[in-house]
């Protein structure tokens, strides 16, 4: 048995060679980090620089200044030119009936007739008094000269009354009284003459009498007051009907040769819109036509809830083939106040920087500009400030384009076609 503590039983040193074998792993791993650290770098800086020397071929367009009449498309209805309700003026009974609904009438044509005999009665009796105020007339004028001829004798017996007096033939008392003789027929001549001049009046309105119940008879014939259409009736033969402006209306007309079109054209086109400005009429029933017109009146002033104008267009329809109450639509060719310019909707961009289009510039790099849209056309933008005309914009721009980055330029010719559209 060995003895505790034996030398031989402690065991030996370990070798170099473990910790060779670690310090290679170790180097390796250190070694492998840096080149994958490095190659990380490298790829890096080699994306950074292909993002900083990437030529994008870009398409784009050139935007358009233009001054041609703006194409603004309203909704509107159809209304009658002029629209009459037609009420009795005589009182009486409906006797003949020539119209009905839908009939068409020129201006003067009848369309009732009233008989009406307590207004007949009453004209012959005013007739009638005519004829007894002129009989009263002049009746009055010869008792203005008979009363003439009395104070013609007067004054002559007077003369020779005065002059007996003078020379002592006739007292002075018969004088007198031939004297006062004289101004009592005068007062009689004035007063006679007063009483033609009352007849005379009484004959003025008496006769004013008769043409107003004569005025009255000739509306016991209901006339049309323009040319046009019947459009409602609610009276037959044998109605009662009144002279009293009230109730419902007899008949009722509208003039269809010509329609009148209200629209509200909005704040932004309404300072181009005067009279004189073409339209263009269209009905959803009638596909296949187009009706022309042109802005006849406005109201001036916008309407304060809306900010819209009133806006009437007349619109001939010779042949009827318009009707009032119909639903169209008004395309109107409003005047340019000053030109605008137009470009492709797809090149327009919202950031934070705002609305903005990329410029191809001609020197071959591309600049971000800002721009307002006036309107919005669909498939076309129409701007009022940024752009000048002159400039090309990028179509689609893609979101990694920087500001003054190269570009490359590839035109599809397609997306010219838009722009025709702004020429609305």
């Amino acid at each position: 048995m060995k003895a505790h503590g034996d030398p031989r039983d402690i065991p030996p040193p370990p070798g170099k060679s473990p910790f060779l074998l670690i310090g290679l792993v170790v180097l390796g791993l250190v070694g492998w980090g840096g080149y994958g650290h490095w190659r990380q770098r490298a790829d890096a800086a080699e994306t950074q620089r292909k993002i900083q020397t990437f030529v994008p071929h870009l398409r784009t367009a050139a935007a358009l200044r233009t001054d041609k009449p703006v194409d603004l498309t309203l909704p509107g209805e159809t209304q009658a030119f002029a629209r009459a309700a037609i009420f009795a003026r005589a009182t009486g009974y409906i006797a003949e009936r020539r119209v009905d609904i839908g009939s068409r009438v020129k201006a003067g044509d009848i369309l009732l007739r009233i008989a009406a005999p307590d207004l007949d009665q009453q004209l012959a009796q005013a007739e009638a008094q005519v004829g007894q105020n002129r009989a009263q007339l002049v009746q009055a004028k010869a008792q203005v000269d008979q009363a003439r001829a009395t104070v013609n004798l007067a004054n002559l017996t007077n003369n020779r009354t005065s002059t007996l007096a003078t020379q002592g033939w006739a007292s002075r008392q018969t004088a007198d009284n031939s004297q006062a003789s004289v101004l009592s027929q005068t007062a009689n001549l004035a007063a006679a003459e007063a009483g033609v001049k009352v007849a005379e009046a009484n004959l003025k309105a008496q006769e004013a009498t008769v043409d107003r119940l004569k005025a009255l008879t000739s509306f016991k014939d209901v006339s049309a007051p323009f040319d046009g259409v019947v459009t409602t009736r609610s009276v037959d033969v044998g109605d009662l009907v009144k002279a009293d402006g009230g109730g419902t209306a007899l008949l009722s007309m509208e003039r269809d040769d010509i329609l009148r079109i209200s629209v509200n054209v909005p704040q932004n086109a309404a300072v181009g819109v005067r009279p004189g400005v073409e339209a263009s009429i269209r009905v959803p029933q009638m596909p296949d036509r187009t009706f022309r017109g042109q802005v006849e009146r406005s109201s001036v002033a916008l309407l304060t809830a809306s900010r819209t104008l009133t806006t009437q267009v007349d619109v001939p329809n010779p042949d009827g083939s318009l009707r009032a109450g119909l639903y169209v639509y008004v395309s109107l060719k409003i005047p340019r106040v000053e030109p605008a310019v137009v470009i492709p909707s797809e090149a327009l961009v919202f950031n934070q920087r705002g609305t903005q289009v990329a410029i191809a510039g001609e020197d071959g790099r591309v600049e971000w500009r800002t721009i307002r849209v006036k309107r919005d056309f669909g498939q076309t933008i129409e701007l009022d400030q940024g752009l000048s005309g002159q400039e090309r914009v990028v179509l689609s721009p893609p979101a990694d384009l920087r500001d003054g980055q190269s570009y490359e330029r590839r035109d599809d010719p397609g997306q010219e076609r838009p722009l025709q559209a702004a020429n609305r």
